[in-house]
């Protein structure tokens, strides 16, 4: 397919915090064993595009290391997955500002590639698209600019981009984010038969020479301005697409998103022999359980489970579960590293101490928990916090990277 893939990935992702704390969104571990960033390049990957581009600004080595360590294609081809720092250069002196800013101050880059289509993602969403079959529509319906969307019920097009549509499935108007007050019955999507509208999923198809000029002025963001702009001067078309699809923006969205695939049959699977989702190849030993009853969970690779119980949880690589610790509906992201010394710094070693309860939590990477912690969000304030170590935010309690919690400690 002559198109590059442009995944944004600069944004600061205020609503992940503290995950964003000391890495961007999409560096964000997901479902134990890949990073969000791995979902669009995967499915660029699936589809035959091998031009992709990140767009990064905010906290981006640990993305960088990521993107290096994984996604090596031939010394002699043409493919890459090439990473583009927001930098100073002759014509702009500062940082992106938006999306449709940080595409501009890059575009050279994808032009220099002479690509017929480019394809605008997302760093931080879960879905597996078939961009072959959009294309085609594209090039059907002689469009300039297709926007993919979904259709959703009134409370998700308020978060939204909602637009209307015609029998043609030309897109006539265009609303970014309407929020809850805001009337938008006449935006309601007609085939349906329920209320529901037609929701952007923030991933476009661009023809190259369309995009170079609708980005010729000083426009800050694709969904706010960029979008409604060309509504009136270029033919924009809609692609409907109903399949799973979840913006993983905030902490709870990030939360439910992970523990839905420990459903017995998940709304996305990870286990798509034509449509992999592609990560970083580790080298670890299988995970070892010594005992505990698991039920409904996602086990990844190099743990040490000896807990009591742990349901409806994902635990990532290298965690460590101490004896009679019991974990419900949490995210264990486990570790980076091994440690197979007592440390000088830490007299709590990395991982789950003995006799703990976990509930409703995301314990991030390098975390020490001692024996007999208590952790759940249970009784305890919106945003609640405590220098640093933990959150307690959308009902959920988030430990920070790197925390250490003492024996004993209840949150």
């Amino acid at each position: 397919m002559n198109a590059v893939g442009v995944i944004l990935g600069g944004g600061a992702g205020t609503r992940l915090q503290p995950l964003t704390r000391d890495r961007s969104k999409p560096a964000v571990p997901l479902a134990g064993t890949y990073r969000l960033v791995d979902i669009p390049i995967s499915n660029c990957i699936n589809n035959d595009i091998f031009k992709i581009f990140v767009l990064t600004q905010f906290n981006s080595v640990s993305l960088h290391q990521h993107i290096n360590a994984t996604y090596r294609f031939d010394t002699f081809d043409e493919k890459f997955v090439r990473i583009l720092a927001a930098q100073q250069t002759p014509s702009s002196q500062g940082w992106f500002t938006g999306t449709a800013d940080a595409v501009r101050q890059t575009l050279n880059y994808f032009l220099e590639l002479h690509p017929k289509y480019v394809i605008i993602l997302s760093g931080d969403q879960l879905y597996r698209l078939d961009f072959k079959a959009i294309v085609e529509q594209h090039e059907a319906k002689n469009s300039e600019v297709t926007i993919i969307t979904k259709p959703v019920d009134r409370e998700e097009a308020s978060a939204l981009g909602i637009m209307k549509v015609d029998e043609k499935l030309s897109i006539t108007e265009f609303m970014e984010k309407p929020g809850p007050e805001k009337d938008i019955a006449d935006y309601q999507y007609p085939l349906s038969d329920e209320e529901m509208y037609l929701a952007s999923m923030g991933i476009y198809v661009f023809n190259t020479s369309v995009l170079k000029k609708m980005l010729d002025n000083d426009f800050e963001d694709f969904g706010k301005e960029v979008i409604p702009s060309s509504i009136e001067k270029n033919r924009v078309q809609s692609y409907i697409y109903d399949g799973y699809w979840r913006d993983i923006g905030t902490i709870h969205s990030f939360w439910e998103a992970n523990l839905s695939l420990t459903d017995m049959v998940p709304p996305f699977t990870f286990y798509d022999a034509e449509n992999p989702i592609y990560s970083r190849g580790r080298s670890l030993p299988p995970s070892k359980i010594n005992s505990c009853a698991i039920k409904s969970c996602l086990i990844s690779q190099g743990c040490i489970i000896s807990g009591e119980s742990l349901s409806r949880c994902v635990v990532g690589i290298r965690a460590i579960v101490g004896e009679n610790t019991v974990a419900q509906s949490s995210i264990l992201m486990g570790a980076d590293y091994y440690e197979n010394e007592p440390s000088r710094e830490h007299t709590i070693p990395l991982g789950i101490g003995k006799d703990c309860y976990i509930k409703n939590a995301i314990i991030d990477k390098d975390v020490r928990i001692g024996n007999g912690v208590h952790i759940t969000p249970d009784g305890k304030p919106e945003g609640t916090t405590e220098c640093g170590r933990f959150t307690i935010s959308d009902g959920v309690i988030v430990v920070a990277k790197n925390s250490v919690i003492e024996d004993g400690f209840r949150i």
